[in-house]
């Protein structure tokens, strides 16, 4: 089955200065998704944004906001974060005593659910959970920072949710989160993955619109 190819900037590489001139800049790239990454300073060590800033971006832009909850207690804030706009809400498999509960209750409030899973942790923990899914976030380094290096061993693993989906006949769509450029973007396609989020290839560049297009380029496979 061909899936349609999202494109998701990620805003932890934004300029925040200028943060909605940047967002436009994508918009006029034809990005699909806005990326916002959630980070406590204890689950991984970076703090970065809250709702207030997603209810923001929300004023900002009609893309749908993408939100990865990098927390140890995500329970405790889906309903803030969904009120103030995200669209998709993203867990971590490693922070979540109850994941079934808490992929329910993200549906309940009107979100997609997805579950992401660290580098380190394999795919296998998520067969119980597949079928409820609408996200399955691969991270393609370990999370916390912009601009690391893809971790090569992720396109098995891609490959290995892509298998799992297909055989629980899950409609989870899979989402793979660092490093991504015009070098791995076609790869991380080629094994199942149809959202990419993008963050230093993007922002870092003069021309934001032309660097989204050219992700979206250099992914075609």
């Amino acid at each position: 089955m061909l899936l349609m190819l999202r494109i998701a900037p990620s805003i932890l590489s934004a300029n925040f200065a200028c943060l909605e001139k940047q967002i436009r800049l994508a918009e006029a790239g034809k990005a699909d998704w806005i990326h916002c990454d959630i980070m406590d300073g204890h689950f991984v060590p970076n703090i970065t944004i809250g709702p207030l800033v997603v209810e923001a971006l929300r004023r900002i832009t009609t893309l749908p906001l993408d939100v990865h909850l990098m927390i140890q207690k995500p329970d405790d804030f889906l309903e803030q974060f969904i009120h103030a706009g995200a669209k998709s809400v993203s867990v971590h498999q490693e922070t979540c005593i109850h994941l079934n509960q808490t992929v329910k209750r993200i549906k309940e409030l009107g979100a997609r659910a997805g579950v992401a899973i660290d580098p380190s942790t394999t795919v296998s923990t998520l067969k119980e959970i597949i079928a409820d899914l609408d996200l399955v976030l691969i991270m393609s380094v370990n999370p916390g920072f912009g601009g690391q290096k893809f971790i090569t061993e992720s396109l098995q693993k891609i490959k290995q949710a892509a298998e799992l989906i297909a055989a629980s006949n899950s409609k989870a769509v899979i989402e793979v989160d660092g490093g991504i450029d015009t070098t791995t973007a076609a790869n991380v396609v080629k094994a199942g993955a149809s959202v990419l989020v993008v963050g230093n290839a993007i922002f870092s560049k003069k021309d934001i619109a032309g660097a989204v297009r050219e992700i979206r380029k250099a992914a075609q496979v």
